[in-house]
């Protein structure tokens, strides 16, 4: 690996490691391919990784899992599972590698334009980080949007049922 390479791998970790413990629920990672556009919403910012996406998932996801504040919800592109191997050669082999890395995680799969939709709608309030990777197959983004990691929507349920309505104003 070059000096370059392992300069920028550095740096994308470092950028990672100093943002996962300002984010919470509501927050986004993205692990996106090499052609994914540098969107323009101040609360987006865009870093280059300059690494194989598939190690970048990984770090992604351990990063997470390691912290104490927050938990995965992963999207897929469903488009992903019907890109041909004559159109996107590697694709066959990308989707193995992407169900190892993802192995015990909940994934909820939705058109491109739906999980942009979320994205956009997300960068309007919180901040979102995305990761660009040397990947050059499409359809292949990861999207980690952030939730609570020591709260979760069972108890948020029962403490709304508990709680006396609340008069407006």
């Amino acid at each position: 690996m070059c000096e370059k390479v392992v300069a920028c791998a550095a740096a994308w970790e470092q950028k990672l490691a100093a943002l996962l413990p300002l984010f919470g629920h509501r927050n986004w990672i993205v692990v996106a391919d090499s052609a994914y556009p540098a969107q323009s919403s101040p609360g987006i910012e865009t870093i280059t990784a300059g690494c194989d996406q598939i190690r970048v998932v990984r770090t992604v996801l351990d990063a997470i899992r390691a912290s104490i504040h927050v938990r995965e919800k992963i999207y897929l592109d469903k488009e992903l599972d019907a890109v041909d191997e004559a159109d996107a050669p590697g694709i066959a082999d990308y989707r193995e590698r992407l169900t190892d890395a993802l192995y015990g995680a909940s994934v909820t799969r939705m058109l491109h334009e739906q999980i942009i939709h979320k994205l956009d709608q997300s960068a309007k309030l919180v901040r979102i980080l995305i990761i660009k990777t040397e990947m050059t197959i499409p359809y292949t983004s990861v999207f980690f949007e952030l939730d609570c990691g020591y709260w979760n929507a069972e108890a948020e349920e029962r403490l709304r049922e508990a709680m006396p309505e609340v008069e407006s104003k």
